[in-house]
């Protein structure tokens, strides 16, 4: 049993590190360094990271990229087979983003005790309208994740 354990979570620090090298490409262009990617049959299906400030768009946030990505994928837009790693904790837009794809499961890094909609502020993916249960998978490469964004909030404060 602790084998399995241990290889389930080797395969989730696997895709959260292709979530984290979407999230440094965020904070090489400016933006908050989240980043997201879907995965299906072991294969990366969509890819996103912010993009807030430059499309000037404020729902583009890396989830929505990701699972837009992944939508145009296969023959469904339903998501329920997939996995959708985010190095932040979804904030509510972005929980209501993953209900409404059917998304299969959740692996999130770091925890956002100010605006997370999974377990900080809310629990919205728990009673869910939809009939869709979502597995979640919180803290896998916390301390990477949040790293990334408190150095980058960090360099801000600096300048």
């Amino acid at each position: 049993m602790n084998g399995e354990i241990f290889a389930a979570f080797a395969g989730h620090e696997r895709w959260l590190n292709e979530a984290l090298k979407e999230a440094r490409l965020a904070a090489s262009q400016g933006e908050v360094p989240v980043g997201a990617i879907v995965v299906r049959d072991d294969q990366v299906i969509g890819r996103g990271h912010n993009q807030v400030e430059s499309l000037r768009d404020p729902t583009a946030h890396a989830e929505i990229l990701a699972i837009g990505a992944a939508g145009g994928q296969g023959d469904s837009w339903r998501l329920d087979t997939a996995t959708l790693y985010v190095t932040l904790e979804p904030c509510t837009m972005c929980s209501g983003a993953i209900l409404l794809s059917r998304m299969g499961r959740l692996v999130f890094g770091a925890s956002d005790p100010r605006a997370g909609g999974v377990v900080s502020t809310a629990r919205l993916l728990d009673g869910n309208p939809y009939q869709h249960r979502i597995e979640v998978v919180g803290g896998i490469l916390a301390a990477e994740c949040g790293a990334l964004l408190s150095d980058f909030f960090g360099q801000r404060r600096d300048r």
